[in-house]
């Protein structure tokens, strides 16, 4: 055999490999790929793991030090919010910022959502404004002075006016579009009766005490899909608001009186403490995220019936709730009007303006200073513009459902 022979037969040779290595390297990538879409689920869990273990093995000593400089440092809620929203990332994150962010009665500051339920500051109130349309029977409780103008402000809660045969509800929600009695962020309502003097607070969640009845009703439906195992059942009534009746149509503004059957008359004493949650229902205190709004979900409204009544109920021990009375304004003679100083927060004129301070008596010990204290102020600024701010013992869920009770209609109190 010829040399020339020889190598044309080592050259066919070495096409012929090659193209068997080509079908095998092709054969593989086609199998991977068939085998990429039954996968199991621990490939993609393992991958984000990967990808989140920078931040999960952040040195606690380094993450405690920027938390705390943050939380020192910035005071406007953009730039904390940067750092709340961080604590989502993580556990070691989520438990470092539960520890370092206090609450609004220590810090004035609200950042989870569990401080809508929790006391206001002792010293300065939280000042806030509710932004009322009319088409849609909607209240919305922003955080801040004054509307802004580029519609940034921050969503603390919302509620819906529902009218029903005998009496009106208020459903409350920490989103504008979800009024669900079944979402986890219904936070609770107000519910009037048929003349419209007198309302009733519900919560969802119970008191610290545990000691106010709920409005469990066995015989309540949903559908399956609406509920989940974890959201409560029941409404919890915490306090009531009446509003004395003005039948004679005497001179005067509105009169209205508040009992909190959640927070004790030795709240305000001296060295007396009021009712702190430290986490909402587990439904939500999963999310851990600050106070946001919700997207994509059409409003639902409950559809429970009004007809049935509950009364709170306390312990042999319990003690005597504390009840609050509008603060009496003077009648101004150059003004030809009844007036109270709202410090620059009301601006405009209406019988919805009040002011509420302790009433006490002589045998509670309750100093003077916090017996003239403005606990709740609620004035109107512009149209379907208000203000409205808390302070302890109040949380910002009370303080909204007292002054909802003001945009129902009042035919026998006015």
């Amino acid at each position: 055999m010829s040399l020339k022979s020889i190598m044309r037969e080592l050259k066919e040779l070495k096409d012929g490999i090659g193209n068997m290595s080509k079908r095998g390297d092709q054969s593989k990538l086609w199998r991977s790929r068939t085998r990429s879409h039954v996968a199991p689920d621990e490939a993609p869990l393992e991958s984000q793991l990967s990808e989140q273990s920078p931040w999960a093995n952040l040195p606690p000593e380094l993450l405690l030090d920027i938390i705390q400089r943050v939380e020192e440092s910035e005071t406007a809620w953009p730039a904390r919010a940067v750092v709340v929203f961080c604590a989502a990332v993580c556990r070691s994150w989520r438990e470092i910022t539960k520890e370092i962010v206090k609450t609004p009665e220590q810090c004035g500051r609200l950042t989870f959502p569990i401080s809508l339920k929790q006391p206001g500051p002792r010293e300065s109130p939280i000042q806030c404004y509710i932004r009322r349309d009319r088409t849609s029977s909607t209240f919305l409780l922003f955080y801040g002075l004054v509307p802004s103008e580029g519609e940034s402000d921050k969503l603390l809660l919302a509620a819906r006016k529902v009218r029903r045969a005998i009496c009106t509800d208020f459903v409350i929600s920490l989103v504008a579009d979800d009024f669900s009695r079944a979402s986890n962020t219904y936070v609770g309502k107000l519910r009037s009766n048929f003349l419209g003097t007198k309302f009733t607070v519900y919560d969802s969640q119970s008191p610290c005490d545990s000691r106010i009845q709920s409005t469990a009703r066995p015989r309540r439906r949903f559908h399956s899909k609406q509920v989940s195992p974890r959201l409560p059942a029941c409404n919890y009534i915490i306090g009531t608001v009446t509003y004395e009746l003005n039948v004679l149509r005497t001179r005067g503004p509105r009169r209205m009186h508040c009992i909190l059957h959640s927070i004790p008359v030795s709240a305000i004493q001296e060295g007396g403490t009021a009712p702190t949650p430290s986490a909402l229902p587990q439904s939500l205190d999963e999310q851990l995220s600050p106070l946001h709004s919700s997207k994509g979900k059409e409003p639902i409204v409950d559809t429970i019936s009004p007809s049935i009544r509950a009364t709170p109920v306390f312990s042999p021990g319990s003690r005597e709730p504390l009840a609050l009375k509008n603060k009496a304004p003077r009648w101004h003679e150059q003004l030809q009007c009844w007036c109270l100083n709202f410090k620059g927060r009301v601006t405009v004129a209406s019988v919805k303006n009040f002011q509420l301070v302790a009433a006490v008596e002589p045998s509670h010990n309750v100093s003077p200073e916090e017996q003239e204290k403005v606990i709740l102020q609620f004035g109107k600024i512009g149209k379907d513009i208000f203000t409205m701010d808390y302070r302890y013992p109040l949380s910002a869920f009370q303080a909204f459902a007292i002054s909802l009770s003001c945009f129902d209609t009042k035919p026998a109190c006015e």
